[in-house]
């Protein structure tokens, strides 16, 4: 039985720091993705290394809730042959970020903006759970992690959609860790320190959101994305399960200074 990963979120970032951290382990990884035709130079850049640890690679540039196409990736995983899901990562950062008040109405969150933030960066961890499992491709000794953040107990301008969707991931992981703990898969939200990544730069006032951590944290450095890909590597590839439910840090201890 071959052992697979599937990475929502693959092309940057987290997810594409964990590819390269599971595959240079013997991992085989299907990574979804939704980037514009100007960052596939890149992209496939990355393939090619990640082929190069000679494991299976297969990216698809898709958008991770569209539920007809997330189908379309289980039925060609499930005809690769006897294998496992044994990491499923969720690392999506697409979401709206704009303030809840503003003097000026059009400038402020709206229902479909919350909803559709809510639908990528939270539920879509259930809707891939649940094919995966139904699929028996998540199956004793498989791992699910979250990437979550601070942010998801604090705030920042412009940031409530996604705060409330941080929190939202936590609170489906613990769910996922209850319900799947009787077959042996463990779900987690690890929770990054802040990170320069593209998704970071979207942050209105990233600037001071990273000077600030670096003032705080006591490793005297940011957390950058190899942190995250190393704990994923760790656990991820065990067999143990029982560490499961948890919101674990991976920031140096700059949240329990903040």
């Amino acid at each position: 039985m071959k052992d697979w990963a599937v990475i929502l979120g693959s092309s940057s970032g987290f997810g594409a720091a964990t590819c390269r951290a599971l595959a240079s382990q013997g991992i085989n990884i299907y990574g979804i993705h939704l980037d514009r035709k100007a960052a596939m130079d890149s992209i496939n850049s990355l393939i090619e290394e990640l082929k190069s640890h000679d494991v299976e690679v297969h990216f698809k540039n898709m958008s991770a809730t569209d539920a007809e196409k997330r189908k379309t990736v289980i039925e060609e995983l499930k005809s690769f042959g006897n294998l496992r899901v044994k990491i499923l990562m969720h690392s999506l950062a697409f979401g709206a970020l704009k303030p809840v008040i503003d003097k000026d109405a059009t400038n402020t969150l709206q229902q479909r903006q919350v909803e559709m933030t809510l639908d990528v960066m939270a539920s879509s961890i259930l809707y891939w759970s649940q094919d995966l499992y139904q699929a028996g491709l998540l199956q004793k000794g498989s791992q699910i992690f979250a990437m979550t953040s601070s942010g998801g107990h604090r705030q920042w301008k412009a940031y409530g959609a996604v705060s409330a969707a941080k929190a939202s991931l936590e609170s489906y992981c613990r769910q996922l860790a209850f319900e799947f703990s009787e077959h042996g898969i463990a779900a987690n939200a690890l929770q990054a320190g802040v990170t320069d990544t593209p998704a970071l730069r979207k942050i209105p006032d990233n600037e001071k959101m990273i000077e600030h951590a670096l003032m705080l944290n006591p490793g005297k450095r940011l957390t950058v994305p190899e942190d995250v890909a190393t704990t994923i590597a760790t656990l991820g590839l065990s067999e143990n399960t029982w560490l499961t439910g948890n919101n674990i840090r991976i920031d140096g201890g700059e949240d329990i200074t903040g």
